[in-house]
């Protein structure tokens, strides 16, 4: 067998199914062979969310920027608080948000504040107005109480000079309000990754289209726009080409020039008209061919001789989601320029056997829920098979089965991947 997990042709001129990679050894050889993109662009704040940062973001300022009142109350001086009893501090004026009282807290004084007001001079701490009574011009404040409580420091939050997001980091929406808090309007960002895509077959049919005897519908090129675009890159869909070496070679040229990375569904089995193979060796290299998962065996990793990263996954439609969430999408997180995101592994036990033989790391579909002792409970979500796509729509995470692992009885623990934050 060869590096790239392909046996040598037979006597026929087939490919035979030989063993591949560990789903480990995969994902280090990925890593170990990809060259991030570092082309950055200037984006707005409000366009920026999904996108991968291109700088450190550093604090140019204090935040909060002002020492302020965390409750509606009253600011008053720590040394007034009483330690028994009770205290009554005159009120001499008011401060609220963006609205700040000019002048400054006295020895047995108090100053009416609102939530977001920047403290007096002279004030220290804050007293609800649930603990307050206010009478005659006075605040009468009863013990309890601490120096300091209910006030916000200046950068308290974030202090001049901090780090606050490194470069790498995919943008979120509590992110997005983390700059605005610093008053920057656009950050740096990576330029977006470029994937070219289509799917090969000659049963392959688009939609609109009739079929004939034998024909499906191109439900792959579907699930691979939808992974592609909520990924957040720029994408070009090839449509279906079929099964001739030409056509094949036309699609890889073409791609290959427009893309960064490109994706094939289907074709990268061991029938007698699954040509990518042969395409990938004379249009470039390749890294893998075979990676002992399953479903999802049969992908393909390797490199097109303009510099296009390729990635071949099956055409049955859960081996090409499998594949593209346990291989592909860390592959492209890092081409990106992006942190690597690291999937949530959870223990849940069974509520009933699930089938595995020895051999193979599993990514069985299951619906994953909290049982009447507040335990995680997992069940299979639909039959297994990798062209029932139905599994993967019912289901809410991958259950794990190692490769050495055998039949799982209900009841044991196994490991969970849930779907959220992932698909």
């Amino acid at each position: 067998m060869t590096e790239d997990g392909v046996m040598p042709p037979d006597p026929g001129g087939r490919r035979r199914s030989g063993p591949g990679l560990s789903l480990q050894d995969a994902r280090a050889r990925l890593l170990a062979h990809l060259t991030p993109i570092t082309m950055v662009e200037r984006v707005g704040l409000r366009e920026a969310l999904g996108r991968v940062l291109g700088e450190d973001i550093v604090a140019q300022t204090n935040v909060p920027a002002h020492t302020n009142s965390a409750m509606d109350g009253y600011a008053v001086r720590g040394t007034d608080l009483p330690a028994a009893d009770e205290v009554a501090l005159r009120v001499v004026g008011e401060a609220f948000a963006g609205h700040p009282f000019a002048g400054e807290v006295g020895a047995g004084e108090s100053v009416r504040i609102m939530t977001g007001a920047v403290m007096p001079r002279g004030a220290d701490t804050v007293v609800i107005q649930e603990d307050v009574t206010e009478h005659a011009g006075e605040a009468r404040i009863g013990s309890g109480h601490r120096l300091g409580q209910h006030v916000r420091k200046a950068g308290e939050d974030l202090a001049r000079g901090t780090q606050v997001l490194n470069a790498g980091r995919r943008l979120t929406a509590a992110d997005l309000g983390l700059v605005a808090s610093l008053g920057v309007p656009e950050v740096s960002v990576y330029r977006r990754l470029r994937v070219a895509f289509f799917s090969t077959g000659d049963e392959l049919r688009s939609l609109g289209e009739p079929l004939g005897e034998g024909d499906i519908y191109d439900s792959n090129r579907y699930t691979l726009r939808g992974m592609l675009t909520r990924f957040g890159a720029d994408v070009l869909d090839l449509g279906v080409v079929g099964d001739s070496r030409e056509a094949l070679r036309a699609a890889f040229e073409r791609a290959g020039a427009n893309a960064d990375v490109v994706m094939t569904s289907g074709g990268v089995s061991v029938g007698a008209a699954d040509f990518v193979h042969d395409i990938l060796k004379e249009a470039g290299e390749i890294g893998f061919w075979k990676v002992n998962i399953k479903p999802g065996h049969p992908v393909a990793f390797g490199r097109l001789h303009g510099g296009a990263t390729f990635f071949g996954v099956p055409g049955n439609p859960v081996s090409t989601m499998v594949t593209y969430y346990q291989i592909v999408q860390p592959a492209l997180d890092y081409l990106a320029g992006a942190e690597v995101r690291q999937k949530l592994s959870l223990r849940a036990r069974t509520s009933e056997p699930l089938r595995k033989a020895p051999g193979r790391c599993e990514f069985q579909r299951g619906c994953l829920e909290q049982g009447e002792d507040g335990e995680l409970v997992v069940r299979a979500a639909a039959p297994q098979g990798s062209g029932i796509l139905r599994s993967m729509s019912l289901a809410n995470c991958f259950i794990v089965l190692p490769e050495h692992s055998g039949p799982v009885a209900a009841g044991e623990q196994v490991s969970v991947e849930p779907f959220a934050g992932l698909i």
